[in-house]
């Protein structure tokens, strides 16, 4: 699926008519998140630099902008300021079911990068390095990826409406990455995140970081133990510790107050336990946007390490470019009632605002329990990672991205890999 209008890059708008866009083109963004549920459709300008699609919306030239960024903030980003933006509560909009009867889809995984050895030993050599009293790295987050085919092709509409009937408790996101450029262009990532990068409502800013994890398992005794253990684990604590630290640093200026427990709880997926921490703020200047937040926050230790461009070269020399699994999936609106003066933005019905929505507002999640979809071949790539600290046993992170596979793969009706 291409977009209606021609993609503008590096934040360059095409001030021609582009307004005349139905606005029942086909959806090009689709985010039911832990706050609303979000749908765009049509293009007015495209960006591959967060940084202008941000200055585009703090002036008004544009009522929201939604899309992706990348994991490496230097590769481009696919973002979208669209037509129309439709706004409604958590549950009420109805793009992420799929027609019935749902069309039946075989898939098989036809290659894997690294291999599970290739994994293991990728792992073996981070723990090593990490060792080093001389190395800066502290924390990398490693990932393999699957390369899978589909017989009928898979659509990202029906990839996505499986993963909302299979994870009614997550936010699920489907995303045009065309406004990237070159060999991003038809492909669309999908993907049922557990993780907020980072919320903006009103004045307040929250977050939800994920770090440490452990499997679930089929008995309830084991599975209640698993979770006792990863809530007491030092290695995992510490893992979490840094994630956290690396957002209140990164919020603390924006914010006039800043809640962050003193410990993360244990949270719970279909497939993994997740430590949590909830943080809680209140901005200091309440012209920064949701998508600024995001740019403050990404990418965090979670899905990169820590320090930052340590982890990020490291990453880089041994995966290559991850496009834009580990990157963030979000929207943000600039001037409310401007928008819904112009038809621009919307509630459950047009010409009603949104709900509960102020210039600024928006919401991010972290990329991961996803795939990138082909939309000519209808193949798809998705991904799994972990954390590596000194601790890191290879076995083990071998198996946690085992059970992270999993969200993907059972949608597409795939066993363990």
């Amino acid at each position: 699926m291409s977009l209606s209008t021609p993609s503008v890059t590096r934040g360059h708008a095409d001030n021609g008519d582009t307004r005349r866009v139905d606005k029942a083109s086909t959806t090009h963004f689709d985010l039911a998140g832990t706050s609303h549920h979000v749908i765009a459709s049509g293009t007015l300008a495209s960006f591959d630099d967060p940084a202008r699609a941000a200055e585009a919306l703090a002036r008004g030239t544009y009522t929201a902008v939604v899309g992706a960024l990348a994991f490496d903030t230097d590769s481009p980003s696919a973002l979208t300021a669209p037509v129309c933006l439709r706004i409604d509560a958590p549950g009420v909009s109805q793009a992420l079911e799929s027609p019935a009867p749902r069309q039946v889809v075989r898939t098989r995984i036809r290659g894997a990068d690294p291999s599970a050895a290739g994994h293991r030993g990728r792992v073996a050599a981070a723990v090593a390095v990490l060792a080093d009293p001389a190395t800066p790295l502290a924390k990398v987050v490693l990932a393999r990826k699957l390369l899978l085919h589909s017989t009928p092709a898979l659509t990202p509409e029906l990839l996505a409406s499986i993963l909302a009937a299979q994870n009614p408790h997550s936010p699920i996101f489907r995303t045009d990455l065309t406004p990237a450029g070159g060999n991003h262009r038809d492909r669309h990532l999908v993907g049922a995140s557990p993780e907020v990068l980072v919320r903006r409502r009103g004045n307040q800013v929250s977050a939800h970081p994920l770090a440490g994890s452990a499997p679930r398992h089929p008995d309830p005794a084991v599975d209640a133990e698993r979770a006792r253990a990863l809530g007491a684990s030092i290695k995992d604590l510490g893992e979490h510790h840094y994630v956290v630290d690396a957002l209140r640093n990164a919020l603390a200026p924006l914010c006039n107050h800043l809640e962050v427990p003193e410990r993360p709880s244990v949270v719970s997926t279909a497939s993994m336990w997740h430590l949590g921490t909830p943080i809680i703020g209140r901005l200091a200047d309440e012209s920064t946007t949701a998508l600024d937040l995001a740019l403050a926050v990404h990418p965090t230790p979670a899905v990169c390490g820590t320090p930052t461009k340590a982890a990020r070269d490291y990453i880089l020399t041994t995966e290559g470019d991850r496009g834009f699994y580990g990157g963030a999936v979000g929207w943000c609106v600039g001037d409310v009632s401007a928008g819904v003066r112009s038809g621009a933005l919307s509630g459950p019905a047009d010409g009603t605002a949104p709900v509960g929505v102020t210039a600024g507002d928006g919401e991010w999640l972290v990329a991961i329990r996803c795939a990138e979809i082909d939309s000519r071949t209808g193949d798809a790539t998705t991904w799994a990672g972990g954390g590596i600290v000194a601790g890191s046993d290879p076995d083990d992170e071998l198996a946690e991205t085992t059970a992270k596979f999993r969200t993907v793969l059972r949608a597409l009706g795939v066993e363990d890999a």
